[in-house]
């Protein structure tokens, strides 16, 4: 089991055209307060970040912000956060908040949330780490991105235990529970094989 103390939300700053991206974020805070969950995120108090924050803090629930600088001069940052830590850029946001967390999921969002999925799915791969990353599928969101995915392993660019490395679901507390049974992949046996020309 991975005790998940401490969960990244990775999502938009807008809170998109459907009412259930709200819905979404609101049940996964439920979800997360329940089970005593802190949230983590990027420290905005704008779109679904803002939503999913407000409803933790409403509960009492603990929420941390990492922000970049340039972002809080912006006067984006969320005034009433249980901590925010205020970093130099982008990637010291990213690698400040997967050292917090045990895990990650991802909302609806646009170029940013990709990235910071991306990079954690690459870090799981290369064993730079080794916690969960997950996808709430809201309204079908990421079912053209989890089709690229799959046409990827079946055009020979991502192994198959590799492509399992991204949990998805469209129910958060389901979702929650396959994080905590996350196994990771070995890194040092698929790089291996590489080299010796078997993959």
């Amino acid at each position: 089991m991975n005790p998940m103390r401490a969960i990244c939300l990775f999502c938009g700053s807008a809170v998109g055209k459907s009412p259930n991206y709200r819905e979404a974020g609101l049940a996964l805070a439920a979800v997360m307060l329940r089970k005593k969950i802190t949230l983590i995120y990027g420290g905005a108090n704008i779109g679904l970040m803002k939503v999913a924050a407000d409803a933790f803090l409403e509960a009492g629930g603990n929420v941390v912000g990492v922000m970049p600088k340039s972002l809080a001069d912006r006067e984006v940052a969320h005034d009433r956060l249980t901590a925010m830590h205020i970093v130099p850029g982008m990637q010291e946001r990213k690698a400040l908040m997967a050292e917090l967390s045990d895990g990650f999921i991802t909302m609806p969002g646009g170029y940013g949330t990709f990235d910071e999925i991306f990079e954690m799915l690459s870090w799981n791969q290369l064993k730079l780490m080794q916690k969960p990353v997950g996808v709430l599928n809201v309204n079908g969101y990421f079912d053209p991105m989890i089709q690229q995915l799959d046409r990827a392993v079946r055009e020979g660019f991502l192994r198959p235990e590799h492509r399992e490395l991204l949990l998805v679901d469209t129910n958060p507390e389901v979702l929650i529970q396959r994080m905590e049974v996350f196994l990771p992949v070995e890194a040092e046996k698929w790089i291996d094989r590489l080299k010796a020309g078997e993959i």
